[in-house]
C-alpha cells in the first residue's frame, strides 16, 4: 500500500502544476500536505453513527413528504449541519460542506443506496465556512471557504485517512478584502464551467449594500459571480448585480450558467420575487442593489437610474422561499419529463409572516434553452402550523439518476428515486 502512495503521489506532484507549492503558507498542515508529508494527525478518524433513535426521527418525518407518483424518498445519510454536495467523479464518495468548520466524506461502500460511512473530510486542516464543494471532471475537488480557495487533487483516493494532498488556489483573505468579511451571506459555491474556469458566487454582507460600497464590490466581483483559471490565476468578474446566490449549475445542453439568487428582505411578505437566472455570456448585470428581486425597485435605490440592459430572471420565484443549491438534471431513471430540466431547493423563509418554501421546485426548459415551467416537486418539510421539519439545501444528482437534497436543519442527506 505504501507503494502505491508513493506512485500516485509522485505522479500528483508531476502534473501538479509549480504554483501550487509558491501558493502553500509559510507553516502549518497545508504546507506539509502540499509536500505529501504527514502531519501526525490521529488516523482514527470517528464516524457519525447512522442508526439509533436519529435516524429513525428522520425517516418517520420523510413519511409527510409529498413527491409526483412513482418517485421514493430515503435517508440516505446523517450528515451534522449538511449544505452544498459534490458527488465524487468515481462514484466513491460525495463530499459535502457545511457553514461551520467541517467538510464530511459520505460513503455507500455495499452500493444499496445508503451510505453507510460519513466521517470529517482532512481532518488536519482547520476550516472556515466550508460551504462550497465541486469536482472538475477529472477528478480535483474544489473547496470554496469564507475567505479562501483550496483544491485536493486526488480527493477520491485519499479522503480515507486525514493527510490529503491539498493545494491554495486563492489565499486566505484573497477571496475578498479581509475587511468585508462578515457573518452574513459567507456562504461561497462554486462550479468548474465548460471552459474548465472556477466559477464562484460571491454575496455582499447587507441586505442592501450603501452607495460608497459599490465601486468596490464591482471591482472584486462581490455581489456577483467570478472566475479564474483552476490554478487560481486571471480572475475576472463575470457577473454582477447579483445579491446573494447560494446556488449554480451549468445547462450541460448550452453550456450557459443558471444560478439562484435571493431577493432583499424587509418589503413585505409577498415581494420580492426570488430569482432563478440564465447568464449566456459574460459582463451582464442582474439588477441589483436597484432591483431588490425580479423588477422590483429597492427602497433605498428606487430613485436612482438604473443601468441599462439589465437581465432579469428566468425564474421569478415566491417571494423569500429562500432559493439555494441547484443542479441540471443528466440523468435517465427520472421520466422523460424531467430530463435536461432543473431541480433547486427552497430553505425556508426566516422572516415571512407565514412561512413559505422548505421543498424542491423543477423547472423545465424550452427547446431554446430558457425555462419554461415552474413547479413543486417535493415538500412536506414544512408544517401547516409553520413548524419546519427539514430545510432543504441543495440537490445533486448520483451516477445511477437518482438525486440527493441536503438539509441543514435535520442533518440529513436525502435520496430521491424513480421506480
Amino acid at each position: 500500500m505504501k507503494n502505491v502512495l508513493l506512485c500516485v503521489a509522485s505522479a500528483l506532484l508531476l502534473a501538479w502544476p509549480s504554483w501550487a507549492h509558491a501558493q502553500a503558507p509559510a507553516a502549518g498542515n497545508l504546507e506539509k500536505l502540499s509536500d505529501f508529508k504527514t502531519t501526525g494527525t490521529p488516523m482514527d478518524i470517528p464516524q457519525v453513527p447512522q442508526t439509533g433513535a436519529k435516524a429513525d426521527a428522520i425517516k418517520k418525518n420523510l413519511a409527510r413528504i409529498k413527491l409526483p407518483r412513482g418517485f421514493k424518498i430515503g435517508l440516505y445519510a446523517i450528515v451534522p449541519d449538511a449544505r452544498h454536495l459534490a458527488v465524487g467523479p468515481q462514484g466513491v464518495v460525495t463530499f459535502v460542506g457545511t457553514r461551520k468548520s467541517k467538510v464530511w466524506a459520505v460513503t455507500d461502500r455495499d452500493k444499496d443506496r445508503v451510505a453507510d460511512e460519513v466521517k470529517e473530510f482532512a481532518p488536519s486542516i482547520s476550516f472556515a465556512i466550508p460551504n462550497g464543494v465541486c469536482f472538475s471532471k477529472d477528478g480535483f475537488l474544489f473547496i470554496a471557504e469564507q475567505n479562501r480557495v483550496l483544491v485536493y487533487p486526488a480527493a477520491e483516493f485519499f479522503y480515507e485517512g486525514p493527510d490529503v494532498a491539498a493545494f491554495v488556489v486563492v489565499k486566505q483573505g484573497e477571496l475578498i478584502p479581509p475587511e468585508e468579511e462578515s457573518y452574513n451571506h459567507t456562504s461561497r459555491v462554486c462550479r468548474i464551467g465548460p471552459d474548465d474556469k472556477l466559477y464562484i458566487t460571491l454575496g455582499q454582507p447587507f441586505n442592501v449594500p450603501a452607495q460608497e460600497k459599490l465601486d468596490l464590490y464591482k471591482r472584486v466581483g462581490m455581489a456577483g459571480i467570478i472566475r479564474m483559471t483552476r490554478e487560481g490565476k486571471e480572475r475576472e468578474v463575470f457577473a454582477t448585480g447579483v445579491r446573494n446566490s447560494v446556488g449554480m449549475d451549468f445547462n450541460p445542453k448550452d453550456k450557459t450558467l443558471w444560478f439562484t439568487d435571493n431577493q432583499v428582505d424587509g418589503m413585505g411578505d409577498d415581494q420580492p420575487p426570488g430569482e432563478l437566472n440564465r447568464a449566456d455570456k459574460p459582463g451582464l448585470n442582474f439588477g441589483f442593489p436597484y432591483y431588490g428581486g425580479g423588477k422590483t425597485r429597492t427602497n433605498e435605490y428606487k430613485d436612482q437610474p438604473a443601468p441599462a440592459n439589465v437581465t432579469f430572471p428566468q425564474v421569478e420565484m415566491p417571494a423569500h422561499a429562500a432559493d439555494l443549491g441547484m443542479t441540471f438534471y443528466s440523468g435517465t431513471m427520472f421520466p422523460p419529463k424531467y430530463r435536461g430540466g432543473v431541480f433547486s431547493a427552497q430553505h425556508g423563509s426566516w422572516n415571512r409572516t407565514t412561512p413559505i418554501g422548505a421543498r424542491v421546485m423543477f423547472t423545465s426548459l424550452k427547446d431554446d434553452g430558457t425555462a419554461d415551467k415552474t413547479e413543486v416537486f417535493a415538500e412536506g418539510w414544512l408544517g401547516d402550523n409553520g413548524e419546519y421539519f427539514g430545510r432543504p439545501v441543495d440537490v445533486a444528482q448520483l451516477q445511477d439518476g437518482s438525486i440527493l437534497v441536503s438539509d441543514d436543519f435535520a442533518g440529513a442527506v436525502y435520496r430521491i428515486w424513480h421506480e
